[in-house]
């Protein structure tokens, strides 16, 4: 059981990656606000920094490895993509020990699978709100990719 939590951290990974390599530069600088909100990259950074918020709290042995991302950076793709394997491999870290150690999180009540289980729908949550945003603002995303988000079982 141990390893199919693992392999649903990594695939939910694998799916971020397959988003953030195939937007666009000019995608990932797409917003729908009119108030100054996240851009598309913009929100792949909050969602790496929430992890890295979330490894400071609960390993900060682990947290140490990694580095968050200054939001106000301009965009990198090389650097975003770095940072998502990184923090990816520090949650993994954290999910392994946890599950070793009876499934316990410190300062998350209710244990390692409601934990994973949040950070996924955080990660989905925003997947959803990106994919929305260039669809809006007219950037095509490949059929592959929209089709291969939904392919959790290969």
């Amino acid at each position: 059981m141990k390893e199919q939590l693992v392999d649903t951290w990594q695939i939910n990974n694998r799916m971020n990656i397959l988003v953030i390599d195939n937007i666009t530069d000019t995608g990932m600088e797409k917003t729908l606000s009119a108030r100054g909100g996240r851009t598309v990259y913009q929100q792949f950074v909050h969602m790496h920094n929430v992890r890295m918020t979330w490894l400071e709290t609960c390993a900060g042995d682990i947290f140490k490895k990694y580095k968050a991302i200054d939001k106000e950076a301009p965009f990198n793709r090389k650097a975003l993509r770095k940072a998502f394997e990184d923090s990816a491999k520090g949650i993994e870290e954290l999910i392994r020990r946890s599950w070793d150690d009876g499934g316990k999180v410190k300062s998350f009540k209710k244990g390692i699978l409601p934990f994973t289980g949040y950070l996924v729908s955080h990660e989905s949550h925003h997947r959803g709100n990106i994919l929305l945003t260039l669809k809006q603002c007219g950037e095509k995303i490949p059929d592959s990719v929209k089709w291969g988000l939904w392919e959790w079982g290969k």
